[in-house]
């Protein structure tokens, strides 16, 4: 389990003990059950990336909602969103290999996640990743019951793909962008696991 989640498994489990010892030990099971699903949410399994050459990796778990390619082959670009459910693992992991060149976090609202205008307008942090000649771009996008983004990243930090680098808590989005030319490996409506699902692969 992630650390960023011990508080909110420690809490329901100590709110517990008086009303077990005084006998309203269905209180008790709610706040069992609570810190239960706590523990589940915050789950930080460990994961292997692919070693391929040129393969970008998932940024998180989720399901792929949106798909874009734009401009021509010599500068294309590809923007991949995810949505995480609560179910889903919420840790986000570096797509490549590389240097982080820039975090830039901005307030904003709290939008369905999925909605179209949730990129622009709501909550979120952008980590910029400069791999070789390969720029990549993961937006964390809090949702309408994530209130908190975390990072554990600096500017300046080196990052292994499928290292992880921060969580989005209870629901959210992360977008992945691609400033080069590559193709395509997945589709719009596939579950995806971070930091192990190809997401693309680099075109040399």
């Amino acid at each position: 389990m992630v650390r960023d989640g011990i508080p909110f498994v420690a809490v329901p489990l100590v709110l517990a003990v008086a009303p077990l010892a005084f006998g309203y030990w269905w209180v008790a099971i709610v706040l069992f059950v609570l810190a239960a699903f706590m523990a589940f949410f915050f789950r930080d399994p460990e994961r292997v990336s692919p070693s391929d050459p040129g393969i970008i990796v998932a940024p998180a778990d989720g399901r792929i909602t949106l798909i874009e390619e734009r401009g021509d082959d010599k500068s294309k670009s590809l923007l991949v969103s995810i949505f995480l459910s609560p179910l889903d693992v919420h840790i986000n992991r570096s797509p490549v290999a590389g240097t982080i060149t820039d975090i830039s976090y901005a307030k904003g609202k709290f939008l369905a996640a999925t909605s179209d205008r949730a990129s622009s307008l709501n909550e979120q942090n952008s980590v910029t990743i400069q791999s070789r000649d390969l720029i990549v771009g993961c937006k964390q996008i809090a949702g309408v019951l994530a209130r908190r983004i975390v990072c554990w990243k600096n500017k300046g930090d080196e990052v292994q793909a499928g290292e992880r680098f921060g969580m989005i808590k209870f629901g959210s989005r992360t977008d992945l962008t691609v400033q080069a030319p590559v193709e395509l490996l997945v589709k719009k409506g596939m579950h995806v696991r971070g930091g192990v699902t190809p997401i693309a692969r680099i075109l040399s």
